[in-house]
């Protein structure tokens, strides 16, 4: 069937696009990399004659249009499912707040709760439509589905340079769902680069992780500095046959399959297949996704279920944290009340880790942090810092490593976790640390 005469018919400039939203609306802006780019700048134009226009998405990789002007905030509100660098710049502003989730859930939101969480307008870049009608949502299945089933109005912006990423279910839209189609400017598709090289306290952690993980393990990695440490130290170790099941793609992953490493046949469900919700990285990431058929986009309501985690034997969740307490409770979104990122999946597949057969969850993180005085902190505190969040419960926190060793602290009690934290402490913190435990009951020193 030939699609093109539709196409035609629904193809409208940005402006055109954007003169369906009025004033009150719920816009959903795509998600990460498929963030709009040309719907967003002529949105912007339409400052003046909107007002109380709420926004949402989330992981923005660049600052948006919308919010150029000083009185963006009268006009516009941005939701945030999950926090980035240009998030909290918009917070600071007044103009963005965090909506908690369990992200594993997020589809189900826009299914079941139509009230709470209204889509009156869709808009996201995408691949451009292929033969049969579809426009792939390129690296960001997340919960696009969900999104576009709810929507009473889509907006798809083309992007030539979106890479297709296959998968199986929920990884586009077709035409006869699309109310408009708008042909952008094709800019680069938005990198998030994995930070400066590892550090001697990323290897160290890096090398405590990677000497835990088994032959046909299946891995999950976070962002940041530490699982990309761990991840290049995959690729340079002798394992074999490692499998992917991850709530986000990264660098470190392609690394790991370029060196051989990974072929997925241990894998339970999805056999061969590299799994993930979505995905953001740098052009060699996007360009190893573009069409491969080794990989698979999923809905996160799949990726993140603590059964299909907890499916695959051998599990490994590779995750950072903002800090920690003695008590075991992890925070990995937020410092007091400044909220720097989002709970994301980390809580399913700490959980779902567990539950696989020779599954692991490791939470790892620098003993120390220096704030911007130059004066040194401890990362494993007395309690969590005034307001803090707690992403990952105490009775769910598995395995911590810095870069002093590693603890389980599966089955402990509240003394013997505080030992436990306490040893992979910084040295210069664990007398004050031993002090506090005191204050708080919780310090019996071992016989060990």
């Amino acid at each position: 069937m030939d699609f093109s005469e539709e196409y035609r018919q629904k193809l409208v400039s940005a402006d055109q696009a954007v003169s369906v939203i009025k004033s009150g609306d719920w816009v959903d802006y795509g998600w990460c990399v498929a963030t709009v780019d040309a719907l967003d700048k002529a949105l912007a134009k339409r400052t003046d004659e909107l007002t109380n226009i709420n926004l949402r998405g989330g992981i923005l990789l660049k600052p948006l249009a919308v919010f150029e002007r000083e009185d963006a905030g009268e006009h516009f509100t941005w939701n945030s499912w999950h926090m980035g660098g240009p998030e909290r710049k918009l917070v600071a502003r007044g103009c963005a707040y965090y909506a908690p989730i369990r992200y594993s859930e997020l589809p189900r939101y826009y299914r079941d709760l139509k009230d709470d969480c209204p889509d009156d307008v869709a808009m996201f870049q995408v691949a451009p439509m292929d033969k049969h009608g579809f426009f792939n949502f390129g690296p960001s299945a997340s919960h696009m589905g969900a999104v576009c089933e709810t929507a009473k109005h889509i907006i798809v912006e083309v992007n030539q340079n979106m890479p297709r990423c296959l998968g199986g279910t929920e990884c586009g839209v077709h035409i006869s769902q699309v109310d408009a189609i708008v042909e952008g400017d094709n800019p680069p598709i938005a990198e998030l680069g994995a930070g400066g090289p590892a550090t001697d306290v990323d290897k160290k952690v890096a090398q405590l992780i990677v000497d835990q993980i088994p032959n046909g393990a299946c891995l999950q990695l976070g962002i940041g500095g530490m699982p990309n440490a761990v991840g290049s130290l995959i690729a340079e170790s002798d394992l074999k046959d490692l499998g992917v099941h991850t709530e986000m793609y990264v660098d470190a992953f392609v690394d790991i399959a370029k060196a051989g490493k990974i072929t997925g046949a241990h894998k339970s469900i999805d056999r061969f297949r590299q799994v993930y919700a979505f995905g953001a990285g740098t052009k060699k990431m996007y360009d190893y996704l573009d069409e491969n058929p080794e990989l698979m986009s999923a809905p996160v309501d799949y990726t993140n279920d603590i059964r299909s985690i907890s499916a695959l034997d051998n599990f490994i969740s590779i995750n950072n944290c903002v800090d920690i307490d003695l008590f075991g409770q992890i925070s990995s979104e937020s410092s007091g009340i400044k909220q720097i990122s989002g709970a994301g999946g980390q809580q399913d597949f700490v959980l779902g880790a567990y539950l696989s057969r020779g599954g692991k969850s490791f939470i790892c993180c620098s003993s120390t942090f220096t704030d911007k005085q130059g004066q040194m902190h401890s990362r494993i505190r007395p309690t969590l810092t005034n307001g803090s969040v707690v992403t990952d419960t105490r009775s769910n926190t598995h395995f911590v490593v810095t870069e002093y060793g590693m603890v389980c602290l599966k089955g402990l009690s509240a003394w013997q976790r505080a030992e436990a934290l306490i040893s992979v402490a910084h040295p210069d913190f664990r007398d004050e640390l031993v002090a506090e435990a005191e204050k708080m009951n919780i310090w019996r020193k071992s016989n060990k």
